[in-house]
């Protein structure tokens, strides 16, 4: 017994950000920025808190199963950072959602949501749970240093969900973790204590572009290797791949290692940006809507972020 996907949901902040408009005030350029990295635009919160997208994420995949809050058994939500260090996401998510079951976050940075679904099919494995929701939500925006043309031109804010159900149509899963603070990182509240002596942390996200790079493109070609093949098929049998939405070139250098036909690899990142472990749900979710997916099909998703994680795994769609 693992699970089966029966509804996805997205959102995001009303305000999309062009190229252009974040050229007004860096030293950068539509034309900089796309190539280096596929993106158009992304959304930011402005009047909305991460927990308002996430709510309406959830809210829409559990419309999308046909199912209310009430019928939850657990709520698992995924982000870098929520509104508050406690309570968590989730547990504020569960009031707003009506629900009464179990709530927790998961930080496993842009894996979170492959690491929250093998967390759920643990759930499932001992019967504990028949309904899960897994939320994933971040607000990269207010954790960037706004002045880095590096970073703050890679990042946006959006939500996906998914509800899980009884099934089997989980065929493999692979997570992995190298620590390494120093790739990337973002620093937490440091507070006033007049005994702190530690040195004073940066402000914002920090990151070493080409070591994630490298990182990113061997973690993403070794683990869709390895959870196909534990899933007992041949890479010709994938119908489609959901990789992390963070830089289009990371994409398509590890599309070379692979032998999966380059038509069956989904993004979305030219008009949402790097939305860190949202990625992966909100493309699940843009495709279903759209009826890409038929039962049956194979779905690969990959995901690689800070920590350093990764996440792979193999879903029969349906």
């Amino acid at each position: 017994m693992s699970f089966k996907i029966i509804g996805t949901g997205s959102a995001h902040p009303a305000r999309s950000v062009t190229n252009d408009e974040l050229a007004v005030f860096l030293d950068t350029s539509d034309e900089w920025i796309y190539s280096r990295s596929g993106i158009k635009s992304r959304y930011i919160c402005t009047m909305e808190t991460i927990l308002d997208i996430a709510e309406q994420a959830g809210q829409a995949a559990l419309e999308n199963a046909g199912i209310t809050g009430d019928d939850l058994d657990l709520i698992i939500c995924t982000t870098v950072r929520g509104d508050y260090i406690t309570p968590s996401m989730a547990c504020v998510l569960q009031k707003r959602l009506g629900a009464h079951c179990p709530a927790f976050d998961l930080n496993g940075a842009c894996s979170g949501f492959i690491y929250a679904l093998d967390v759920a099919a643990g759930f499932f494995a001992r019967k504990r749970v028949k309904k899960v929701l897994v939320v994933s939500s971040c607000n990269m925006s207010k954790l960037l240093d706004w002045t880095d043309r590096s970073t703050c031109v890679l990042f946006g804010d959006g939500a996906g969900a998914v509800v899980l159900g009884e099934g089997d149509n989980l065929l493999s899963i692979h997570l992995s973790a190298q620590g390494d603070p120093d790739v990337m990182f973002i620093p937490n509240v440091s507070g006033n204590s007049p005994f702190n002596r530690t040195p004073k942390p940066a402000i914002a996200l920090t990151m070493h572009g080409q070591d994630v790079y490298k990182f990113a493109v061997n973690a993403m070609a070794h683990d869709l290797k390895l959870v196909i093949e534990e899933a007992g098929l041949e890479q010709k049998d994938i119908h489609h791949v959901l990789p992390h939405q963070a830089n289009i070139r990371i994409i398509n250098t590890a599309i070379k290692h692979l032998n999966i036909p380059e038509d069956r690899y989904h993004t979305n990142i030219e008009t949402h940006g790097n939305i860190s472990s949202a990625a992966i749900p909100t493309l699940m979710d843009e495709l279903n809507r759209a009826g890409v997916f038929h039962s049956g099909e194979y779905l690969a998703l990959s995901a690689f972020g800070g920590g350093l994680t990764t996440g792979a795994c193999v879903i029969r769609w349906g």
